[in-house]
């Protein structure tokens, strides 16, 4: 029997890396073992430097620093998957709701640059539930026909992570392409019938000292009238780990200080095994631009069935 050849990845605007672990796959959660995906990401780019070095100690040397606008250039002739979480500031409702016109949401355009000189298989970039709000209406419509002008069959839905494994309220959109002679991506289904709490996810770390090599360090900003002063809930998960809290992140269910770095990561559904290289204020930035590995994970398996399904039809 031949041996399944890997499917190439590049990865855009990849941050610290978590959509790219949830394709590499090979990581275990909360006891849960997520298996060795098919894909081999040859290729990446991250604008913060800081995200870089957690992406290399973590995924792969591969990552290029640098501005999109200056890296384009460097890609890949071929790869079968283009992947990338473009940046949302411009379109989430706690941003400044320009759309696609803003200097950083319009960045969306790399993506299908990228599509259009690889030609891949497929490509799925993920953004904010705001895509979908009326007041972006046009800026998704945009999205979908740049996509579907290079001849990509175009399908988008709205993800609750929770619904995945992740302990986390977080919902997200996927807009995923498909060349025309690969079996169109069927979303996966939901894999988890009753909700990973908080507690569940971070309680065995309520007597653990902290611990800066494994960002077990936490903020101690007093409550403020900005964001992030909620107290978790110890039965239910937890909410939406953001990437700008200025210090604000979410306070602990039962403990009398805000949620450690590790404890954030835990409810992004990052392995313990995952170190971030930056102190508390950078890796609070990393964890909440990043994309669930476990939400990507499922994400990516759904892409790795439609592939080898056609692949295996044309053999």
């Amino acid at each position: 029997m031949d041996k399944q050849k890997p499917i190439t990845v590049v990865s855009l605007f990849s941050g610290c890396g978590g959509m790219d672990l949830g394709f590499a796959g090979g990581f275990e959660f909360l006891g849960h073992k997520y298996k060795k995906n098919d894909f081999n990401i040859i290729w990446a780019n991250e604008i913060n430097a800081a995200a870089c070095n957690t992406y290399r100690k973590n995924i792969g040397a591969h990552i290029i620093y640098g501005d999109i606008r200056e890296t384009i250039g460097a890609l890949p002739e071929i790869a079968d998957v283009v992947i990338g979480g473009f940046p949302c500031q411009d379109i989430s409702i706690n941003g400044k709701m320009e759309g696609i016109n803003g200097k950083r949401s319009g960045l969306y355009m790399f993506l299908v640059e990228a599509v259009k000189k690889i030609q891949p298989k497929m490509f799925i970039a993920e953004n904010v539930k705001g895509l979908l709000l009326k007041t972006n209406a046009a800026s998704l419509k945009k999205i979908l026909e740049d996509f579907n002008s290079l001849g990509y069959t175009v399908t988008y839905k709205l993800y609750h992570a929770a619904d995945y494994g992740v302990p986390q309220t977080r919902e997200r959109v996927f807009i995923v392409g498909t060349r025309e002679d690969i079996t169109p991506f069927a979303p996966p289904p939901t894999s988890c019938q009753q909700y990973i709490t908080v507690k569940e996810a971070i309680g065995d770390l309520e007597t653990i000292p902290p611990d800066e090599q494994f960002s077990h360090i936490w903020s101690y900003a007093n409550k403020s009238a900005e964001q992030g002063n909620r107290k978790l809930i110890a039965d239910r998960p937890g909410y939406t780990i953001r990437a700008e809290c200025h210090g604000n992140i979410q306070f602990h269910y039962s403990l009398p200080r805000r949620i450690s770095m590790r404890e954030a990561a835990r409810i992004q559904s990052f392995p313990d095994t995952f170190l971030f290289q930056s102190k508390l204020r950078e890796t609070e930035r990393q964890i909440g631009n990043a994309v669930p590995p476990v939400l990507a994970w499922h994400i990516a398996n759904a892409a790795q069935n439609a592939i080898m399904s056609c692949n295996n039809a044309t053999k």
